[in-house]
């Protein structure tokens, strides 16, 4: 590693190294297993460049007085001044001890920080908006509005390694007054950051951990670089990869495949998504494992015990046996013998990760209501209880999805599965083109989608048994505003609209609104694709269309959502706005409408050709044209 000499760093401006300019290094590059160095640990600002920084003594008197008069310079400044107080020669500062320039560099930087930091005597931590000369006892939201009301240093992602491997962190205030460290201050750290004050006192061996509490410590922090929140974990977990910037959540999916190489602990699947979703068993990013801070790994005999419970809990005594009691005795102890068998298989304790998913064996729950939904048992508990998650079966494998209520057909049974991890082969997408320039006649636009944007006009749905996707829109003024879900459910595809007559939005906060939206779409999600289902059949002629109507309470408006038939290349859904008196509740039931003639209803953007009544002369070609009781038009 490229390590800062102290002395020559506080001596720059010297005239005895004026003299000797050319002939010092201003830094070199050392084994970090035997040597003693501090490392800074800070929120990036104004910084200091390696380039820069090699290049300082070279530089005219002009140009050095700038880089001096930068607040990265400075805490290079006074971490060196530390050091030194401290006994230290060298200093590890990752804002100008690595060259950016050269991606080799920066990758075997990042794979080793972890050790660095581990390897370092102290780590000097500097919270920049601190003033005070003691460290907060209380958290404060209107000082640190942006930190959920502690120092911004506790959000950042690659603090956190920072914070735990070092030996020794030292934090320092503002204007560089040591405030504390790590062990004396492990109670109050333990409150801002979720972690066990044991971390803080003995390191990572100090206490038990599984995955997801490691994986819960990072869920609320922020990197400038979205890999970057991926790639600051790895050190925490043991793993190594190459850094691919540019390949966005797909880093931390990356992180859990490494991760899965060399640990079997079932925690990795507990993640718990905000909102519920159908596809990989790996989590999009450590956000997913928020609320996971409690979940604890299982050992082999505990999880025997637990699974044991299970079978009792759901096997009852066989009615077609006159000797119920017995066999029933009988075939539960066949059972616990079957699991402690699986348990204690070389099987259950490895993972494998190949071109089908990952391979694991688990102790499943099928469905009484679907052949395709399971629920399985993870080997881990969260507050007592053991973990499960739901799975869809997707051809030969398995994807994540949520059921709301599971009817159990069987006992747990062990059943090898391949959990997707990827874009599945087998599932198909189906997209659906949103014709709403009618909503727009009467100032309704689209104010945003979740949980993902639009392409365009286009929705993309998966074919993995329970996909989603809310468009919401709103009037001029916001006071008028309604949510369209496109859904698809074992299977079958629904549409519906509902109307919101709640307090108008402030700002442009229409994400949440339609956070709020999926989640109650997302509930009945069964109960629409029933109706659709039962209604497929209900089109005897070509130009037959569903239609859905939903007043919109407290306003003249009603919301309304057309489609015809669903075949490939014609998967349009018209949305629009009528005036309506508030006589409807909405949504009301399917209603199906024609456009051939007479028609019960005029669509512009779905019409059909019919024949008219009149034809004017244009051009020297006839013009076929309706009579029309309205307004005059003139043709020329």
């Amino acid at each position: 590693m490229k390590l800062l000499d102290v002395e020559v760093v506080l001596n720059i401006g010297g005239k005895g190294i004026q003299q000797a300019r050319h002939k010092l290094e201003i830094m070199k590059e050392l084994d970090d297993a035997t040597t003693s160095y501090a490392i800074l640990s800070h929120r990036w600002g104004a910084e200091v460049s390696y380039e820069e920084m090699i290049g300082l003594m070279k530089m005219d008197e002009e140009e050095r007085e700038e880089v001096e008069q930068r607040h990265g310079y400075q805490k290079i400044i006074e971490s060196c001044k530390q050091a030194k107080k401290d006994g230290y020669k060298w200093m590890w500062i990752d804002t100008c001890c690595i060259d950016k320039r050269s991606s080799a560099e920066l990758s075997e930087a990042i794979n080793s920080m972890y050790r660095w930091c581990q390897n370092a005597q102290v780590c000097y931590a500097y919270l920049h908006d601190v003033n005070e000369p003691a460290f907060p006892t209380e958290q404060d939201n209107s000082k640190f509005d942006q930190s959920n009301g502690w120092p911004e240093w506790f959000v950042r992602g690659w603090t956190l390694q920072e914070l735990i491997a070092p030996k020794d962190v030292e934090f320092f205030n503002k204007d560089w007054v040591p405030i504390g460290n790590k062990r004396r201050l492990a109670s109050k750290l333990q409150v801002i950051t979720g972690i066990s004050r044991e971390v803080f006192t003995s390191g990572l061996a100090g206490k038990r951990l599984s995955i997801a509490q490691i994986m819960t410590w990072a869920a609320d922090r922020k990197a400038t670089r979205v890999e970057d929140r991926a790639y600051s974990l790895m050190g925490l977990f043991g793993v190594n990869m190459p850094m691919l910037y540019g390949e966005g959540k797909k880093a931390s999916q990356r992180l859990q495949l490494e991760i899965i190489h060399i640990s079997n602990d079932h925690s990795i699947f507990a993640w718990k998504p905000q909102m519920p979703r159908t596809g990989s068993v790996l989590a999009e990013d450590p956000s997913d494992f928020r609320d996971c801070g409690y979940i604890e790994r299982e050992e082999s005999g505990e999880f025997i015990i637990g699974l044991g419970f299970e079978c009792t809990r759901l096997e009852g005594p066989d009615p077609g046996s006159s000797h119920s009691g017995v066999d029933s005795r009988a075939r539960h102890q066949h059972r616990l013998a079957a699991l402690r068998d699986a348990v204690n298989s070389q099987q259950f304790h490895t993972f494998t990760v190949n071109s089908t998913g990952i391979q694991v064996l688990l102790p499943v729950v099928s469905s009484r209501d679907s052949s395709s939904h399971f629920r399985a048992i993870l080997a881990c508990r969260d507050l007592g209880d053991l973990v499960t998650i739901d799975l869809v079966s997707s051809g030969h494998s398995f994807a994540r999805t949520a059921i709301d209520s599971l009817l159990p057909a069987t006992c747990p049974e062990f059943k090898t599965l391949h959990l997707i991890h990827y874009q599945d082969t087998n599932e198909t997408r189906r997209e659906f083109t949103l014709e709403d320039k009618l909503a727009s006649y009467h100032g309704f636009t689209r104010r945003s989608a979740y949980p993902r944007e639009l392409t365009g006009s286009t929705a993309a749905l998966s074919s993995l048994a329970d996909d989603l996707v809310v468009i919401v829109y709103a009037n001029d003024n916001g006071k008028s505003y309604f949510a369209i879900g496109l859904g698809y459910y074992l299977g079958q595809m629904w549409v519906h609209v509902v109307g919101y007559g709640r307090s108008p939005i402030q700002g442009d906060d229409w994400t949440d609104f339609g956070k709020t939206a999926y989640q109650l779409l997302w509930r009945d999600r069964a109960k629409h694709a029933q109706s659709m289902s039962e209604h497929r059949y209900s089109l005897v002629n070509r130009n037959d269309h569903f239609i859905k109507h939903a007043h919109l309470p407290r306003s003249i408006w009603a919301a309304s959502i057309i489609w015809g038939r669903w075949e490939p290349g014609n998967s349009n859904i018209m949305v629009d706005i009528v005036q309506c008196p508030g006589c409807c509740d909405g949504p009301c039931a399917l209603t199906i409408i024609s456009n051939d003639p007479p028609g019960e209803f005029v669509m512009p953007e779905l019409m059909t050709t019919v024949s008219c009544s009149q034809s004017v002369i244009l051009d020297r070609r006839s013009v076929p044209v309706d009579e029309y009781s309205g307004q005059r038009i003139a043709l020329s």
